[in-house]
């Protein structure tokens, strides 16, 4: 078996168990990294910008 599929079936599984055993807490956990993602890429952006305002 190749060692990404094996690497993707370990995190389905482990995600399939955590989703059955402690939902709000994997709910909680994926606001919190949606939230920290989007605040990330609104920093990069703002970043892009000022550099490319700074340009002029």
């Amino acid at each position: 078996m190749d060692t990404k599929k094996l690497i993707a079936l370990v995190v389905i599984v482990f995600l399939g168990f955590w989703m059955f055993t402690d939902p709000a807490g994997l709910a909680d956990t994926s606001k919190s990294a949606a939230s920290s993602g989007w605040d990330l890429t609104t920093q990069a952006f703002s970043g892009v910008i000022d550099f490319v305002g700074a340009m002029d």
